[in-house]
C-alpha cells in the first residue's frame, strides 16, 4: 500500500478542508441549537455540485469516480466542520454505491444523475428496524407481490437523512417461509410514493443538524421495477453496503476526534495557569501525545479498509477494526480534549461540548462497537 496521495486524492481532502471551514464550521453551532437548515441544505447542494455525493460513483452516472480512499478522506474533513453534514454526505455516498453494484441499468442512469447531482438533497437507507437493529434479518417490513405491483408495509427507525431524501433503499421480507436472512429483497421507492410517509425527526444527543426520522409503509404500492438486484436476496447486498459504510463512519469519527484535538492544542498553548502555558505541563502534554497518537493509528486503520475495498479486496474485517478502533478512540479524544479546557470545556461557548456529542453516535450507529468485535472475532476464529 502507497501511503503517498495522489494528485486527486489530496485535491479531494483540501478541498473538503477548505469547504468545512468556510461553510460547515460558521453553521455547526447553529444546527446544533436546532437553526441553520437553510444554510444546512445550501451547503448540501454545493457539496454535491462539487462531486462529493459520487465519490465512488462511476462518471457515467454522474460520479466523480474517485475512489474509496478519496471519499474516506472527504468524510474526515468534512467532519472536522460538522459532523451531521458530513454523515449526511456519508450515508447518502452508501446509498449511490449500492444503487451502483446491483441496480438494473435502467434504476442507475434514473437515479444516480439524481443522487450526485443534488436534484435529490439527499438519499435514504432504510434497514434498521425498532425490532431490527443489530440482527437487521429480524425485520418484518413486508413486500408482497400483487400483479405488476409490490406492497410495503411496515416501519423502518433512524433513517438517517429521512425528511431530506428524494429515494430511498427499502428492505422487505418477499418469501416469509424462508430461512431467517434468506427470503428479504431491496427496493427503490420514491420520496413521494403514496403510502410512505416519514414520521417526525428524532431529539438526539448530538448531530442534531442531521435529520433522524422514522420511516413508515402502509400499504405503499411500487411498480415491479422497482425491486433492486436478485430477489430474496437482498440481505446479503445489506451486509456488503454496512461494511462500506463503516469506513465512512470511522472517518467521520476520526475528523471529530482531530477537531477536538487541535481546538484543545490550541487553547493549551494559550490558556495561563501558576505563570506559564499550561502545554508546558507534562500531564497535559502525554494527554494529547497519546490522543494524537491514538488518531493516527485510526487514520492507518481507516486507509488500510479504504485501499482494500478500492482495490477490490475482502475488507469487511477491516472495515470492522477500523470503525472500532476510530470510534472508540475518537470518543477519548473529544473527552480528552474537553478535559483539557476544564470548565470551559462544559461549556457550550466552546465546541468540545458539542464534540463530545457528536462523536457519541459513532461507536453506536453503522454497527455497535460490540457487533465489530462479534464480526472481527468470527473472522480470526
Amino acid at each position: 500500500m502507497n501511503l503517498n496521495l495522489s494528485e486527486e486524492q489530496q485535491f479531494i481532502q483540501q478541498t473538503a478542508a477548505d469547504f468545512a471551514a468556510k461553510e460547515l464550521v460558521p453553521n455547526a453551532a447553529k444546527l446544533d441549537e436546532g437553526k441553520g437548515k437553510e444554510e444546512f441544505l445550501a451547503n448540501i447542494k454545493q457539496l454535491a455540485e462539487l462531486g462529493f455525493m459520487g465519490l465512488n460513483v462511476k462518471a457515467d452516472y454522474g460520479g466523480t469516480e474517485a475512489g474509496t480512499i478519496a471519499f474516506s478522506l472527504a468524510i474526515t474533513g468534512l467532519a472536522r466542520g460538522c459532523a451531521s453534514t458530513a454523515v449526511t454526505v456519508s450515508v447518502t455516498n452508501m446509498v449511490a454505491e449500492v444503487i451502483q453494484a446491483v441496480a438494473s441499468e435502467e434504476q442507475k442512469k434514473n437515479y444516480l444523475p439524481k443522487i450526485c447531482s443534488g436534484e435529490y438533497p439527499a438519499a435514504g437507507f432504510c434497514l434498521t428496524e425498532a425490532g431490527a437493529g443489530s440482527d437487521p434479518s429480524g425485520m418484518k417490513t413486508s413486500a408482497v407481490r400483487d400483479g405488476d405491483s409490490w406492497v410495503l408495509n411496515g416501519s423502518k427507525a433512524y433513517i438517517t437523512s429521512g425528511e431530506y431524501a428524494g429515494v430511498f433503499v427499502v428492505w422487505a421480507v418477499t418469501d416469509k417461509d424462508a430461512p431467517r436472512g434468506k427470503g428479504i429483497s431491496c427496493f427503490l421507492v420514491e420520496r413521494d410514493t403514496a403510502g410512505l410517509t416519514v414520521g417526525r425527526a428524532e431529539d438526539k444527543m448530538g448531530q442534531k443538524g442531521s435529520a433522524t426520522n422514522p420511516v413508515y409503509f402502509d400499504d405503499c404500492r411500487v411498480p415491479a421495477s422497482a425491486l433492486m438486484g436478485t430477489i430474496n436476496r437482498g440481505y446479503q447486498v445489506a451486509l456488503g453496503e454496512l461494511a462500506g459504510g463503516r469506513i465512512g463512519v470511522g472517518s467521520l469519527a476520526l475528523g471529530l476526534g482531530e477537531a477536538a484535538l487541535d481546538y484543545a492544542r490550541d487553547y493549551a498553548k494559550e490558556r495561563q495557569q501558576f505563570g506559564q502555558p499550561i502545554s508546558n505541563f507534562q500531564g497535559l502534554q502525554w494527554m494529547l501525545a497519546d490522543a494524537y497518537t491514538e488518531m493516527e493509528a485510526a487514520r492507518l486503520l481507516l486507509m488500510q479498509a479504504a485501499f482494500t475495498k478500492e482495490s477490490g479486496g475482502d475488507f469487511g474485517k477491516q472495515a470492522s477494526m477500523a470503525k472500532l478502533f476510530a470510534t472508540e478512540a475518537a470518543n477519548r479524544a473529544c473527552y480528552t480534549g474537553l478535559q483539557i479546557l476544564g470548565g470551559h470545556g462544559y461549556n457550550r461557548e466552546y465546541p468540545l461540548e458539542r464534540l463530545a456529542r457528536d462523536v457519541r453516535i459513532t461507536s453506536i450507529y453503522e454497527g455497535t462497537s460490540e457487533i465489530q468485535r462479534m464480526i472481527i472475532a468470527r473472522s480470526i476464529l
